[in-house]
Order: structure tokens, then sequence, then C-alpha cells
């Protein structure tokens, strides 16, 4: 039997929710159960993700044992290597962010924001989770308008990105390592460095987020 977890790992994770579904876990449920096929995911039939598109058809026809990233973890815009891949919390939508704020606009747990990151050309769409210290904890969840979602952001402008958590897929970094990593949601598929302030098992949080990479310092033995 197929998890969603394994059929996750191909899809573009964008939450955009242009296939009707509300995020990518939840199409993933449905091509478990076999109501959808992996052409109904607009973002999926790109050419950027047709190896995945096809590796995932043949994965769902059983000619496929799972998903192989021996090759490595790269961007797709720059094509930069990542340590690892950064997916969501156990039953989250997606990585958490935690974002400043620059607008005056007040703001609480629950709302809806739309926001472009620093240094993204990309326009987001979050919910918020938490405010604390003028802080917000958000999970990208994408337009409304494509989900039927009644709904109207509060538009923040230019946010600055902190922090992200997530679990990590990949080999294992060290406490206050720099590193570079590829958010599974991100719809650039841009890769990102940070530092990792924390680790719990595969969960991680990685401070100082930029969109800037550098090549690394290896760690001696």
């Amino acid at each position: 039997m197929r998890s969603n977890d394994e059929l996750y790992r191909w899809l573009p994770g964008f939450n955009c929710g242009a296939c009707g579904y509300t995020d990518c876990q939840t199409f993933a449920q449905a091509l478990k159960e076999g109501n959808v096929s992996p052409g109904n995911c607009p973002v999926l039939s790109q050419e950027r993700f047709a190896r995945n598109k096809n590796r995932l058809e043949l994965y769902l026809a059983g000619r496929l044992n799972g998903p192989d990233y021996k090759e490595g973890y790269f961007g797709l815009i720059d094509h930069a290597k990542a340590d690892f891949i950064l997916h969501p919390l156990p039953g989250e939508p997606a990585c958490r962010e935690t974002l400043v704020s620059f607008a005056p606009e007040k703001l609480s747990e629950g709302m809806v924001i739309k926001y472009r990151p620093l240094g993204c050309p990309i326009t987001h769409f979050a919910r918020i989770i938490a405010v604390e210290n003028g802080l917000l904890d958000v999970w990208v969840i994408g337009p409304g308008k494509l989900l039927d979602r009644d709904e109207n952001p509060c538009e923040l402008g230019i946010c600055m990105v902190l922090s992200f958590q997530g679990v990590i897929e990949g080999p294992r970094p060290y406490v206050g390592q720099t590193i570079k990593f590829l958010p599974a949601h991100c719809m650039m598929g841009k890769v990102h460095s940070g530092i990792i302030v924390s680790l719990e098992g595969e969960k991680t949080r990685i401070d100082c987020i930029d969109l800037k990479i550098w090549e690394h310092v290896q760690r001696k033995a």
C-alpha cells in the first residue's frame, strides 16, 4: 500500500490549490485512493517537473520501488545543490516560517496574509499560526481564490523570513552548522541557506534564512 508520505515526495509541494485540493498532502491522499491521477496537478505537468511526474506514474503503477534521491538535492532555478529537503512538520500543510512584517497593520492568529519575502519574486499567501513579540509564525497556504476560500488577505508588502521549522529528508546536520536546504513547498524550487539552531530527531529549526548561498567550509573529522 502506497503511503501519503511516499506519494507526497514526488509532488511540487506548493500547496497552491490549482488541483482543487487544499494542499499537496490532501492531493497525495486522493492519489492513494485512486480518485485522481498525477495529471490533475497542473504544476506537476510543467516541464521542470517532468521527471517527477514520470517517476510518480511509474511508482503508482508498481514499476518503481520508491523515491531515489541518490543523485542529490538540487534547486530548480539555479541548479544549486542542497544538503537536504525540508518537509512540513507532521500533520501540518507547509513548513513553519517566522516572519518580520514592516506593515503597520494589527495582526492576529488565524488571519490570512499576502506578502512577498525579501529577495523572492513570488507573492505568498499564508495563515498566521501565532504572533509573539511582533514576529509572525505562518504556514504558506496558497491563494484562496483557487480553493474557493472566502477570505480577504491582509496585504503586508515585503516581509523578512527569519526561520523555518520542518522535517529533514537527507543527511543529518549538526547544531550550529551553516547549511543549504530546499523547502519542499518553495514555488521557485530555490535553495535557501541558514544555520541549524535546534534538532529533535529529524525535526529542525533553521535561522538566519537567506536566498544567497555560499560554498561550505568542510568540517574537520
